[in-house]
């Protein structure tokens, strides 16, 4: 799963995800949800689920790493096979 991620684990900001950005999160819904694993679901599905690994991930954790917070989402939707 990293290696889809590509360079953009590498750089500071984009290594990380902002729970507090909403386009962020957005992006993550139509990027990542939406595009890379062929979700179907409503967007205020899509988006409860990105809250729920926000809240699992904690609020006073500052660093939510894109691969953990993917995996995460990945683990979810049972949408393993996507990166087998």
């Amino acid at each position: 799963m990293v290696k889809g991620l590509g360079p953009s684990i590498y750089n500071n900001d984009s290594e990380r995800v902002s729970c507090s950005d909403n386009e962020e999160l957005a992006r993550v819904r139509e990027n990542f949800l939406k595009k890379k694993l062929s979700l179907t679901n409503s967007d205020e599905e899509l988006d409860q689920s990105i809250k729920e690994v926000c809240e699992q991930l904690g609020s006073a954790n500052k660093n939510k790493f894109r691969a953990t917070f993917y995996y995460l989402l990945v683990e979810k939707y049972g949408a393993e096979a996507v990166y087998a």
